[in-house]
C-alpha cells in the first residue's frame, strides 16, 4: 500500500537553493522506507536534494536556472540497477536466435551470415532455447552442415552452457566417437551410433577450436568498431532505464576507464574477477580494488565470481536426486567440495565479497555450507556473499541465506523461461522450492534482481512481469507458476533498485529516490502501479537520469 505523500522540506537545504532538474507531477516511489511515495523530486548536480509535494519542491524552481519535467502520473522510481548482467560491446555479425520456434530458422540465419562471410571465418551467435522449439528437442549439427561446409559455427544456448557446433569445428577440435566428456562436461552423442551430435555442454565447450580466418582490421579498426560497440550497449541500457549494472566476472576496466575518462560513460558499472584461491591472483585483484573502490560512484571492482554448476536447461544443474526425465544425470559440479571450500576461504579471509553460480539445490547447499565454513574460520563479518541465480532450494535451506547473511542474487525472468519445462525435469515437488523470492524474503534474506544478460533481454521489465505474474511471456489464465512466490510490484521495484545496491554496498548513497542520493532516476511511459499485467512488458522508459543529467528523453510517437 501507498504511504501518504512526504510533506516535509528536506533538512539541509535552504529554501532559496534551486535546482538544476525538477520532476514534479509523477507518481514517485522511492524505495525508502521513510516514506514510499512523493509527487516531485529535485536535483541539483549529481544528488537529489529534495522529495515531497509538489507544492514543496516549487520553491525549487528558478525558471532561468531549472529544467522541469511533468511526469503527468507516470512512475517515478530510483534507476534500475542490474544486479548480473554479462554487459559489453554489440557485435553487429552475432546472430540473435532468442525466441526462435522452428529449428529451420537457425538454418538460414547461418546462411545468410556464411554469404556475408569469407570462407574459413567464424559464424556465432545464440539464445536459442530449445524447449522454445516446436519439437522441444535438442538442435543437431545437422542443421548447420550444409549451409556452412567452409565456415567453422558455435551457436550457444540461451543459458550459455551449452553450444551447438558444425562438423567443420568437430574435426578442427579432433572431436570424435572416441573423445572422453572431460570432467563437469558432456559431449552429446547419437544414441545409435555414438558419433557427436554437435552440443557440447559446460566444459566440453572448451575443446572446441574453431580455425578460423580472422578478418584482418588495422588496429585503430579494431579499437574504433570496439568502441561502437560499447557505446551501443550503454544507450540500449539507458533505453531500458538502467542506471547501473554489476558485471559478474571478468571485463574490460580499461575501456569502461576511458569511457568515463572521456564523459561516455552513461551507467555506473561494477566488474569483479574469478574467484582463486591464488594468493599472487589475489594480490592482483587487491590492486584493482585500489584503484576502483568501494568509494567510487562510476567504476568499481566488484565481486569474485565462480561456477558452482550449470543450468537446469541444460540438465546440468546439482541435484541432490536425479532428473526425472533424465533419471542417469544429477548435473555437473564445475569443482570439487574441497575446491569450493578453499577458493571462498582464501578470498573471504583477504576480505573480498564472493559471488557464486548455483541453479540446483545440491549447489546451492554446496555454498551456503562453505560461506557458514568462512564465518567459522575467518570470523563473521558484513561480508555480503551471494548465490548468483539461487534458483532451486530445498527448503532447509531457505532460512540459512539471511542466518549467513547471503544475499539471493535473482533473475526473474529465468522463472518465466524455465516454467515451460521445469516439472517435466524436476517434478512439482522441487519446483515448489524454485525462484522462490517471496520465502526467501519473508524468512528476512535480501534479494537483489538482476537480469543475467545475455541470457535473458536486458529489459527490466521482463523482470518486473515474471516476478508479479509467474506467468508465460504470451499470458496464461490462473494465478501463476506457484502463485505464492509471486511478490508485490513495490518489492519487485526494490530489489532491482535498493537490494541491488545493498548487493553491492551502496545502499547508502544510491538505490532510493531520498535526499543526499546519487541522482540516478528513471521515468516510466506509465504508472506502472495501475498498468495491467498483460501490458507490464509493453511499458517503456522515456527519461533515465545517470548523475543527475538526462542520458536518455524517448522520442515522442
Amino acid at each position: 500500500m501507498f504511504m501518504a505523500l512526504l510533506m516535509i522540506v528536506p533538512c539541509g537545504c535552504t529554501t532559496n537553493e534551486k535546482a538544476d532538474l525538477v520532476i514534479t507531477g509523477g507518481k514517485v516511489y522511492t524505495a525508502d522506507s521513510q516514506g514510499l511515495t512523493a509527487e516531485a523530486v529535485a536535483i541539483k548536480g549529481n544528488r537529489i536534494i529534495a522529495v515531497g509535494s509538489g507544492k514543496d519542491i516549487q520553491r525549487y524552481i528558478d525558471p532561468a536556472v531549472t529544467r522541469v519535467i511533468d511526469a503527468a502520473g507516470r512512475s517515478v522510481i530510483p534507476g534500475f540497477n542490474d544486479a548480473h548482467a554479462h554487459f559489453g560491446p554489440v557485435d553487429p555479425d552475432y546472430i540473435e536466435l532468442r525466441y526462435t520456434t522452428d529449428p529451420s530458422v537457425i538454418t538460414d540465419r547461418v546462411k545468410e551470415q556464411v554469404a556475408r562471410s569469407r570462407k574459413g571465418q567464424l559464424i556465432y551467435g545464440g539464445h536459442w532455447e530449445h524447449e522454445m522449439f516446436i519439437t522441444r528437442e535438442w538442435p543437431s549439427k545437422e542443421l548447420l552442415d550444409a549451409v556452412s561446409p567452409d565456415n567453422p559455427v558455435v551457436l550457444r544456448r540461451t543459458d550459455g552452457h551449452s553450444a551447438l557446433v558444425n562438423s567443420y569445428v568437430l574435426k578442427q577440435s579432433g572431436i570424435t566417437r572416441n573423445t572422453p566428456d572431460p570432467f563437469g562436461g558432456e559431449i552429446m552423442r547419437d544414441p545409435v551410433t555414438g558419433e557427436p551430435t554437435g552440443i557440447l555442454k559446460e566444459t566440453a565447450m572448451e575443446l572446441i577450436r574453431t580455425g578460423e580466418v580472422k578478418v584482418q582490421r588495422t588496429a585503430e579498426e579494431e579499437r574504433e568498431r570496439e568502441l561502437r560497440g560499447y557505446l551501443m550497449a550503454l544507450e540500449q541500457a539507458a533505453m531500458y532505464g538502467i542506471t547501473s549494472i554489476q558485471i559478474p566476472g571478468w571485463a574490460d576496466f580499461d575501456m569502461y576507464d576511458s569511457l568515463m575518462a572521456a564523459g561516455r560513460l552513461t551507467c555506473r558499472i561494477d566488474i569483479g574477477a574469478v574467484l582463486t584461491a591464488d594468493p599472487e591472483k589475489l594480490d592482483r585483484y587487491e590492486a584493482l580494488r585500489q584503484k576502483y573502490p568501494a568509494s567510487g560512484d562510476w567504476l568499481r571492482f566488484g565481486y569474485l565470481k565462480d561456477f558452482m554448476d550449470g543450468t537446469l536447461g541444460s540438465a546440468t544443474a546439482m541435484m541432490f536426486e536425479p532428473f526425472n526425465d533424465e533419471p542417469d544425470k544429477t548435473g555437473l559440479p564445475q569443482m570439487s567440495y574441497e575446491e569450493l571450500e578453499a577458493r571462498v576461504l582464501a578470498a573471504d579471509a583477504r576480505g573480498f565479497q564472493i559471488g557464486i553460480h548455483a541453479i540446483g539445490p545440491k549447489a546451492n547447499n554446496w555454498i551456503l555450507n562453505a560461506y557458514e565454513k568462512a564465518r567459522e574460520v575467518n570470523g563473521v563479518r558484513d561480508s555480503r556473499h551471494r548465490s548468483e541465480h539461487a534458483q532451486i532450494l530445498i527448503e532447509e535451506d531457505i532460512p540459512r541465506f539471511a542466518t549467513l547473511g547471503v544475499i539471493a542474487s535473482m533473475q526473474p525472468t529465468h522463472c518465466i523461461t524455465d516454467k515451460r519445462f521445469a516439472e517435466k525435469r524436476i517434478g512439482t515437488e522441487r519446483s515448489r522450492w524454485a525462484y522462490p523470492w517471496k520465502s526467501l524474503a519473508d524468512s528476512g534474506a535480501k534479494l537483489a534482481f538482476g537480469t543475467d544478460y545475455s541470457v535473458e533481454p536486458l529489459n527490466p521489465m521482463e523482470g518486473l512481469y515474471a516476478s508479479v505474474t509467474r506467468k508465460d511471456r504470451k499470458g496464461e489464465e490462473g494465478e501463476g507458476w506457484f502463485p505464492m512466490e509471486k511478490i508485490t510490484m513495490e518489492k519487485a521495484i526494490e530489489y532491482y533498485t535498493l537490494g541491488a545496491a545493498y548487493a553491492q554496498f551502496m545502499e547508502e548513497r544510491k538505490g532510493m529516490i531520498r535526499e543526499g542520493y546519487l541522482a540516478d532516476i528513471t521515468i516510466l511511459s506509465e504508472n506502472i502501479f495501475n498498468t495491467p499485467e498483460e501490458m507490464i512488458m509493453s511499458v517503456k522508459t522515456d527519461f533515465t537520469i545517470v548523475d543527475g543529467k538526462i542520458v536518455y528523453e524517448r522520442k515522442k510517437e
